[in-house]
């Protein structure tokens, strides 16, 4: 008989071998500069067979900041890009190095997850700023296995530039970038499946596509166009750029250079919709290598049914919407709203959620789904992305998303023109049953607002004065506004459960939950009499809070209630 404390040793051991193979095991794939609002995932049969029929799309998740730089920091952090201090791709603002500075490089997922007993892999693109002079001061933390696509050689589809593990960085011309990443996906899920009885693991791949060709050397940038792997040239001859209302509109923009943009002439439209072919063309080896890791995993049934497959990207992208040349970091939808897509243990077939979330609510969601306990400091929340969760949720109604900088243009090689200025912006999405809104502060000090329940294309900015005299569900423009600005000045400087729940700064009563009990008329007095307002002083490159006016809101007091004067 085995003696009592030996026996309790014993058992200890047993559960603890349990707990760890019962944790789930997550592959994480994000492609880089990817649309939801251009259809781009309609012409990816892979995504549709294996993640919209398994899964779950969630059709309203954004990035918070649309560049891939900030975007990348915040989806790995949990944090809001004014948090993370990552506003930008290159220094100073930005980038591996500033990532570094800032501490992330020993507080962020892959790290907590090794903490938690998860083996970590990741193969693809990291973030600008990771080159063959950085790679290795210091190496990167966090993964048992990695192998990085690395500057200058991020962006070019057929002479990649990559680093495994603590091995010197290799040049590869004549291979095609989302091929090489493929192999080194399918070798780090090989070797975590087969230690997957013992240890969870995370698997991160982050193929290129469907970014522009990007040559950084000799400086400026050349951004051109993106290659397709040659076997996917000529495919989809015929697709153009939808043609929606917002493509190329015959009416200018209302704020900052939207107000100067002209009409695209004929050549400019023909090169979009060749730009566009592009993009479809080199997403088909995405959706090869994402047939490679479904066909592995199913030859492992017990590990595919104890794993979430996530299908995302670090931000969207236009092209000639609002007469815009190719490219992101604008506040509209096209740039903002991106794809997500999960399927795994728990996660409802083949449906479709209208919930808001974030990127800044990824590594709480996967820290919820393996148990782990949330940390204080997240700015974001789990998404209800399993029917349990999605009965006990009370995911917030708002998105926060801001900007600061200039406007790069893509194509830049063939328009002749290198950026757009006074790019730097606050924004507040707010998705509730009854409204669907998005909310804008310029560092020009112009607003925008638009409903876009009726103007999904975001063509008639109500507060300009042929505007102003409509009504969103039954409220004026000037009272909505006002609790917008002061939802959105609560967000400027939000750190951890003011994110979350930015209306229990505003009613420490906790009375108000939403939008909706806002705007109650007993509070009409606060919001459009004695709240401070969002401004800025001058359009910065970066995050510089000497110009960003009121940093904090005010909160409501008794003696501010409009109602009870009224009644």
């Amino acid at each position: 008989m085995i003696a009592s404390p030996v026996l309790a040793l014993f058992l200890a051991i047993i559960a603890a071998v349990n707990c760890k193979a019962s944790k789930p095991n997550f592959i994480f794939i994000i492609t880089d500069d990817q649309d939801l609002l251009l259809d781009s995932v309609n012409y990816q049969a892979s995504v549709q067979k294996q993640f919209a029929q398994e899964g779950t799309w969630f059709k309203k998740h954004f990035c918070t900041v649309s560049l891939c730089c900030p975007s990348r920091v915040s989806l790995l952090t949990g944090k809001a890009a004014h948090n993370t201090n990552v506003t930008d791709v290159a220094a100073p603002y930005g980038g591996y190095p500033r990532f570094v500075e800032e501490g992330f490089n020993d507080k962020y997922l892959p790290v907590w997850l090794q903490d938690a007993g998860y083996n970590t892999y990741y193969t693809g693109k990291m973030m600008n700023g990771h080159s063959t002079t950085t790679y290795d001061n210091p190496r990167i933390n966090g993964w048992n296995g990695s192998d990085f696509l690395i500057d200058p050689g991020t962006y070019v589809f057929y002479n990649s530039t990559m680093a495994r593990n603590h091995e010197p960085f290799r040049n590869l011309p004549g291979e095609y970038s989302t091929d090489l990443v493929a192999a080194a996906a399918n070798g780090f899920l090989d070797e975590a499946i087969s230690a997957a009885q013992q240890r969870p693991f995370f698997l991160g791949v982050a193929p290129i596509a469907p970014h522009s060709e990007t040559i950084t050397n000799p400086r400026p940038a050349r951004f051109l166009p993106p290659v397709p792997a040659k076997r996917h040239e000529g495919l989809f001859a015929n697709a153009t750029v939808p043609r929606t209302p917002g493509f190329n509109p015959t009416i200018p923009g209302t704020v900052s250079y939207f107000k100067k943009l002209r009409q695209l002439n004929v050549s400019e439209i023909d090169y979009n919709d060749d730009w566009y072919r592009k993009r479809l063309q080199s997403l088909q080896a995405v959706d090869e290598l994402i047939d490679g890791i479904i066909e592995r995993l199913e030859a492992r049934p017990e590990v595919l049914d104890n794993t979430y497959l996530i299908y995302t990207t670090d931000n969207g992208f236009h092209i000639g919407q609002h007469r815009l040349p190719p490219g992101k970091s604008c506040g509209i939808e096209e740039d903002v709203n991106i794809p997500f897509f999960i399927r795994g243990p728990g996660v409802l077939k083949g449906a479709i959620q209208t919930i808001p979330s974030s990127h800044t609510d990824i590594v709480p969601t996967l820290f919820k789904l393996a148990g782990i306990p949330l940390r204080d400091d997240f700015d974001g929340e789990p998404i209800p992305v399993t029917a349990d969760l999605l009965d006990a949720s009370e995911k917030s109604e708002h998105i926060n998303i801001e900007f600061w900088g200039d406007y790069l243009v893509e194509g830049n090689v063939f328009y002749g023109q290198a950026y757009l200025s006074n790019n730097t912006y606050k924004t507040v999405r707010v998705v509730g049953e009854e409204y669907d809104l998005s909310y804008t502060v310029w560092c020009t000090n112009e607003h925008e607002l638009y409903d876009l329940s009726n103007d999904p294309y975001q063509l008639q900015n109500l507060p300009s004065s042929s505007q102003s005299h409509q009504s969103i569900n039954g409220w004026s423009v000037a009272r909505l506004k006002s609790r917008l600005d002061a939802l959105l000045l609560t967000l400027k400087r939000c750190k951890g459960r003011v994110c979350t729940k930015p209306w229990e700064t505003l009613h420490p009563q906790r009375n108000v939950k939403n939008l909706k009990d806002a705007m109650h008329q007993r509070y009409d007095i606060f919001y459009e009499g004695k709240q401070r307002k969002v401004t800025f002083d001058e359009c910065a490159p970066g995050q510089v809070l000497s110009v960003e006016g009121a940093l904090e809101p005010i909160s409501w007091q008794e003696e501010w209630d409009a109602w009870s004067w009224a009644t």
